[in-house]
Formats: structure tokens, sequence, C-alpha cells
């Protein structure tokens, strides 16, 4: 496991990221130029290592949380680099109108994102059929009811 130390030096390695101190020796890492309402790409990085990057607008493998946030307590320097690195990159990405997604049996459904609310949608036709805190939380379940991103 990374130190805080050791953490820190990798995440203020990225000029774009702006420290804030926030109580009990925490400490957060703002990307000012996101083009999303979120702006924290690292929060709460604590002096026993533990902390979180936001991840919600990728994909990944790792556990997030409901607010798309990523625990790093046990991630290596590359893992490290590299979900900072794409939390930035999301960040600064425009989010889309709408993705369709259809399954084996010819349904289709619509993912689309609300800026204002910060929510993802599903749509059957004009119906909503489900609402997510995160891009990903909508993916895991349009693949877990068997959809697949249309090209």
């Amino acid at each position: 496991m990374l130190t805080f130390e050791e953490k820190l030096a990798i995440i203020e390695s990225f000029p774009e990221l702006t420290r804030k101190d926030i109580s009990l020796k925490r400490v957060n890492f703002h990307y000012e130029d996101s083009v999303q309402e979120k702006k924290t790409v690292v929060y709460h990085l604590h002096p026993n290592g533990n902390g979180f990057v936001y991840a919600g607008l990728f994909p990944h493998d790792y556990p997030m949380d409901d607010k798309g946030m990523v625990n790093i307590r046990d991630f290596t320097e590359e893992e490290l680099r590299n979900i900072i690195r794409l939390s930035i990159q999301s960040l600064s990405a425009k989010p889309f109108d709408e993705e369709r997604w259809k399954d084996d049996h010819g349904n289709t459904l619509t993912l689309q994102y609300d800026a204002e609310l910060d929510l993802w949608n599903t749509f059957a036709g004009e119906r909503l059929d489900g609402t997510f805190p995160t891009y990903n939380g909508a993916t895991n379940y349009l693949e877990q009811e068997g959809f697949k991103k249309m090209k």
C-alpha cells in the first residue's frame, strides 16, 4: 500500500489539479476546468492512506459507491495514476445527448444524461425505465439486463 506522502506526490504530479486542505488533515483535489458540475477528483485523502477518486463517468472494474467514488486505499502507483487520468478526462468531456441500447429480442432503451439533476436516465420510448447516479451504474444495469450499446 502506498503511504499518504506517496499518494500525495502522485496526485500533485497532475498540474491540472488544485489542492484543497480540509478538516482532520484530509485533502481534496479539484479539477477547476471541469465541464461537468463535479470538480472533485480526489476526495478525503487521509494521512492513514484512505481516500477516494471520482470514477462515475467512465467504465472500470473497481467497486464504487453511489456517488461514483472509488476507494484508493490499496491502489498501486500505476492504478492511482490511471484512475486519476481517467477521472480528469471524464470531467473534461461534455456529456453526450443520448445512447441507444438494444437487446437480443429487439427491445431498445435510450440512455440520457440529465445535467440539471446530474443523473443518468434510461427510457423505453418516452417511458422512464430507470434513474442512476452514475454512468457506470446505468450501463451496468443495461448490461445485466442483456442490452448492448448500439454503434
